[in-house]
């Protein structure tokens, strides 16, 4: 019988507590489970550290697996755990990228009837991970500004959080180099930059709409989108995908990337950074697992 460790969220509510619930009723009938709600990153290293072999299920998301990603990369545990994810919240661009139900219940019966897949990883130079995605620039604002509009335009909320926080800056100078490449001249402002493992961000809106986590290699969007006319296009575009057509958007595929420049706020799947003037990260293939649905028929 599988093993499993179920790390869930240490904050008591309805929402956790009914999925935690409705988790366990399917996990249990086919596995022996623990369930952990660590109270911050120490207890989460702890309670990994001590899993004794057992498969790692995460409740939460794309902030929650990063989470789990980073204690067991510094753990250097992360290439020989297989790792279970089952969304909840209303970003999980992770889970929309690797095809995950939405639903607890659904998504628990995929860690049970699926199959480990090698992923990607990004690190940066200083050890930090990204599983899906890192906005720099306008996108990393773009969050905030979503969080009041998602009521009202569910996964429009993103696009157009865009194009509220792009209404406020002039852009960045920042160089932007790829596998020694440069894509963007330290001259040149920018609106935003963004390196995806993943395809979406903002839950749902389609950053890198082509990537692809197992492909080793990442997606690199640069926007130069600045005038008020062409923001509102870009955001527009952005809301269906389709920004990657504009001439003032490049994108590129590679395996290191580096900035350098102004300083810019980042968002690393999800966690928002107020200013950092330079910043390199690099693909390491297949540097994980992650139980992926089975092939459809």
């Amino acid at each position: 019988m599988r093993e499993l460790l179920v790390i869930a969220n240490a904050k008591a509510g309805s929402a956790v507590d009914d999925a935690v619930e409705a988790v366990s009723g399917v996990l249990s009938a086919r596995a022996t489970i623990e369930i952990s709600r660590p109270d911050g990153p120490e207890d989460l290293v702890e309670a990994l550290r001590g899993r004794a072999g057992r498969e790692v299920v995460v409740l939460g998301g794309d902030g929650s697996l990063h989470l789990a990603v980073q204690a067991l990369y510094d753990l250097d545990d992360l290439d020989a755990t297989v790792i279970g994810l089952i969304p909840m919240g209303t970003g999980n661009d992770f889970a929309r990228t690797m095809e995950l139900p939405l639903d607890p219940a659904e998504a628990a019966q995929v860690v049970l009837d699926g199959s480990p897949r090698q992923l990607d990883l990004l690190v940066d130079g200083d050890g930090g991970v990204v599983v899906n995605a890192v906005h720099v620039g306008v996108g990393a604002e773009a969050g905030k500004e979503a969080k009041d509009l998602k009521p009202k335009l569910g996964k429009l909320a993103y696009a157009a959080g865009a194009a509220v926080a792009g209404a406020k800056v002039e852009g960045w100078l920042i160089g932007v180099v790829v596998d020694g490449e440069t894509i963007n001249e330290p001259d040149a402002r920018v609106l935003m930059i963004g390196i995806a493992n993943g395809t979406s961000v903002g839950g749902g809106t389609q950053l890198a709409p082509d990537a692809r986590p197992d492909d080793g290699l990442a997606d690199v969007v640069v926007s130069r989108s600045l005038g008020p006319l062409a923001r509102v296009g870009y955001a527009a575009k952005m809301a269906v995908g389709s920004h990657g057509d504009r001439d003032d958007v490049t994108t590129v595929r590679g395996r290191e990337i580096r900035i350098a420049g102004d300083p810019v706020p980042v968002n690393t799947d999800g966690e928002l950074e107020d200013s950092i003037t330079e910043r390199s990260w690099r693909v390491l293939p297949g540097a994980w697992q992650l139980i992926a649905p089975p092939p459809s028929p």
